[in-house]
């Protein structure tokens, strides 16, 4: 699901929310890079952050929805009266961005028809929920079913710190008597599994526990 997002720099948390949301945002400078990057299997919506130049962002806005590509718009907080009364876009969200909120409020612009509900997407990483499959850049990973259901519970739980604690009853359930090593066993394990480049994803926070994304 890719989607052009403005502009060429745009802030590393809205790269990382529409990573975490399962997009790839191609960053453009104009509305010349909307055609000069589409892919081929076209754009599923259009970001729009309007911080610094609104009036700028809001023209490109309303090139792009001419376009008819459904535009989310970002915007501060204290500049929400520069766009009242606007058509240049479909929504808006207010930054600092909430992940959970963006990936909400993209998937009202209309993902493609054909986004399986059995896919839970991180990045170039797909969890078949269904199938208990998985797998990174389109090749599998051989996962054990307590790695997969901790890796499941930190894509559903992006950016969010979790204690070894809260993993464990959430995980593996209240009954479970093992102690808060497990986690750091398994996480040990997704991390060699998901490669050296995405390992990264689990960030350790130290006395604390997790957090993914």
């Amino acid at each position: 699901m890719y989607v052009p997002v403005y502009p060429a720099s745009p802030s590393p948390a809205l790269i990382s929310a529409l990573i975490a949301a399962g997009y790839q945002p191609v960053p453009i400078d104009d509305f010349a890079g909307l055609d000069a990057r589409r892919p081929d299997e076209g754009w599923t919506a259009a970001v729009v952050e309007a911080v610094e130049d609104v009036g700028r962002a809001l023209a490109l806005a309303y090139k792009l929805c001419d376009d008819g590509l459904a535009v989310l718009l970002v915007v501060d907080r204290t500049a929400t009266e520069s766009i009242i009364g606007e058509k240049c876009y479909a929504d808006f969200i207010l930054s600092p961005i909430d992940r959970t909120e963006l990936q909400a409020r993209m998937r009202r612009l209309g993902p493609p028809d054909d986004v399986d509900d059995d896919i839970l997407r991180f990045g170039d990483l797909e969890l078949n929920t269904a199938t208990y499959q998985a797998t990174v850049a389109g090749e599998p990973r051989d996962l054990t079913y307590m790695e997969y259901e901790l890796l499941r519970f930190f894509v559903d739980n992006p950016g969010r710190v979790w204690s070894r604690e809260q993993i464990l009853s959430r995980v593996w359930g209240y009954d479970y008597f093992g102690g808060s090593r497990t986690v750091d066993v398994h996480v040990r394990r997704l991390r060699a599994k998901l490669g050296e480049e995405r390992s990264s994803w689990i960030t350790t926070v130290r006395s604390v526990g997790y957090r993914f994304g």
